[in-house]
C-alpha cells in the first residue's frame, strides 16, 4: 500500500507522518491487499484564525472504486484518526459488496429445474408398443 501525504498551509512533521502511516496501517489492514494507494491531504482551513479548521481528506484507491472521506477538527491528530476510521468502514463495505458479487444467488426456480432434470435421468424410457 502506497501512502502519499500532502500538507497545505503548514509543515508536515516526522511525528505526523509516522502517526498517519501507523493509523492507516491499522485501519486498512483488513483490505490491505486490495488497497492500491492512499492519498492523504492535510490542510489548515482557517489559517491563523483558529477553530475547528484542521482538515484531513483520505482517498483510498481500490479496484474499480475510490473511497473518499474527510474530517475537520481543531486537533489534526483527531481529524486523522476519525478519517482513518471512516475509511476503514468504507473499505469493509466495498469488500462486502465485492464478496456478494462473487457469489451470485441462483434463483429458486432455476435450482428446481436443474434438480428435476437430474431426477428424470434415472427414470426408464417408455416406448409406445
Amino acid at each position: 500500500m502506497k501512502v502519499e501525504i500532502h500538507s497545505r498551509d503548514f509543515s508536515l512533521t516526522r511525528a505526523m507522518r509516522a502517526h498517519i502511516e501507523r493509523r492507516l496501517g491499522f485501519a486498512l489492514k483488513a483490505g490491505y491487499e486490495h488497497v492500491k494507494r492512499v492519498l492523504v491531504r492535510l490542510s489548515d482551513v482557517n489559517g491563523p484564525r483558529g477553530g475547528n479548521d484542521k482538515r484531513c481528506q483520505l482517498e483510498v484507491l481500490l479496484p474499480g472504486q475510490t473511497v473518499v472521506v474527510k474530517d475537520t477538527r481543531a486537533d489534526l491528530y483527531v481529524a486523522i484518526d476519525r478519517a482513518a476510521s471512516r475509511a476503514r468502514h468504507g473499505v469493509k463495505r466495498w469488500m462486502g459488496r465485492r464478496r456478494d458479487v462473487k457469489r451470485p444467488q441462483v434463483p429458486a426456480a432455476r435450482r428446481l429445474l436443474e434438480q428435476d432434470t437430474d431426477a428424470d435421468a434415472h427414470l426408464p424410457e417408455l416406448h409406445n408398443a
